[in-house]
């Protein structure tokens, strides 16, 4: 698991740049100014969250499942969070209705705020 979340890290980190550039260059000339917001926001958190993977990575043994759970839930609800919002910010340009993201965009944050929380009581129970 360790490896996995430092590999989840390190592509999180990777596509936020590469998907920056393309959002800064690209993107700026075919979405609205809105669209370019949320997809900024997603490429934004998507940053936060190779941080926090590379970080617990290297912080946390992986010997407890809780402590499994606390990666699992931030890679999957960075996938939901910021991948949902990609494709809702650029539906107008592919000409695709992907409205169904629209839910899809919350959970993930929702696993995001459960992966933080667990966290938290990480250190609050082994006193780090």
């Amino acid at each position: 698991m360790k490896t996995i979340t430092l590999v989840f890290g390190a592509v999180y980190g990777l596509l936020s740049v590469i998907l920056g550039a393309f959002g800064a260059h690209a993107l700026k000339k075919i979405l609205s100014v809105e669209k370019l917001e949320s997809f900024e926001t997603g490429i934004r958190y998507q940053m936060y969250a190779a941080f926090f993977l590379i970080i617990v990575g290297y912080i946390l043994k992986f010997d407890t499942s809780s402590q499994k759970w606390i990666s699992i839930l931030m890679i999957a609800g960075t996938m939901l969070f910021s991948f949902s919002i990609y494709g809702l910010s650029l539906q107008g340009y592919l000409g695709v209705n992907l409205k169904f993201l629209g839910p899809i965009t919350p959970l993930g944050g929702l696993f995001m705020i459960l992966s933080w929380g667990m966290l938290i009581f990480y250190f609050l129970k082994n006193k780090i």
